[in-house]
């Protein structure tokens, strides 16, 4: 069995296997995003949106409920094929083949960038400097992670260790994702907001949820049956009527990416 990081694998590739796990089990956004938005950079659904690293679509679906104008852009084509597949109903949502460091995009073309649960994985110089072509003058990049929350809770803390445990490179993850928003704004102000998600989720779930994260060995690797065991022995500690709670902040970093903002940080 090969002990390479997973973080030698290409980023773009690490989701290609756990697509379905990724569709079933990823929580989605809460709605109260939108609101932020709206009063703190002027967003509405006039607005047109790069969504950068969209995935399977779920935080595309979001702006595209609010009749944004959208194009998805999205490296690996597992990811990209069940974004198409779920969107197609909307006339406002193109998919796109494209890097946050390579969108394909014209100049100027969108008044926002958002990049939700996957900035961490960019090359942030080069990206930033992507994003400053894409956006418009008075743009905003908006980044945006669920993050699980491990403090209060007794099956969040066993949740934590289990992963700790068993995951392939989940320490190199987590310390990859620390200031990684700091790293993609730099030297321009950007301002933080949090708010309150959760997912009830029951075994079956929970067990897609695990293993939609990039750092799990998969179902054919030796580690993953006893990870399964142990997810099932916290899963019957704490379930409730069959299903657990699974709470994240939801954290939102906005801000813009002109010259002109590096002075009033």
């Amino acid at each position: 069995m090969c002990n390479r990081s997973m973080l030698e694998i290409e980023p773009t590739k690490r989701f290609s296997s756990r697509v379905e796990h990724y569709v079933c089990a990823r929580p989605a956004y809460p709605k109260q995003i939108l609101q932020v938005l709206s009063e703190e950079c002027g967003f509405s659904p006039a607005a047109t949106v790069a969504d950068i690293a969209s995935g399977t679509g779920i935080f595309t679906r979001l702006l595209l409920e609010n009749g944004n104008r959208i194009f998805a852009v999205e490296p690996n084509q597992e990811m990209r094929r069940a974004a198409e597949e779920s969107l197609a109903q909307y006339a406002n949502f193109s998919s796109v083949e494209g890097t946050a460091e390579r969108t394909t995009l014209p100049d100027g073309a969108v008044d926002f960038i958002t990049c939700a649960q996957a900035a961490h994985w960019f090359d942030a110089k080069a990206a930033r400097r992507e994003f400053q072509r894409i956006l418009k003058p008075e743009g905003f990049l908006i980044l945006v992670w669920n993050d699980r929350r491990i403090v209060d809770s007794p099956f969040a803390a066993d949740y934590e260790e289990l992963i700790t445990q068993y995951g392939i490179d989940y320490i190199e993850v987590k310390r990859r994702g620390t200031g990684a928003a700091a790293r993609l704004f730099a030297s321009y102000p950007y301002r933080q907001r949090r708010l309150s998600n959760f997912q009830e989720l029951d075994y079956r779930t929970l067990e897609q949820r695990l293993l939609s994260s990039s750092y799990v060995p998969q179902l054919n690797h030796e580690r993953c049956a006893p990870m399964l065991a142990k997810l099932r022995k916290i899963f019957d500690c704490y379930q409730q009527s069959g299903r657990i709670r699974m709470d994240y902040d939801t954290k939102l970093y906005l801000g813009r990416l002109r010259e002109q903002e590096r002075q009033h940080i």
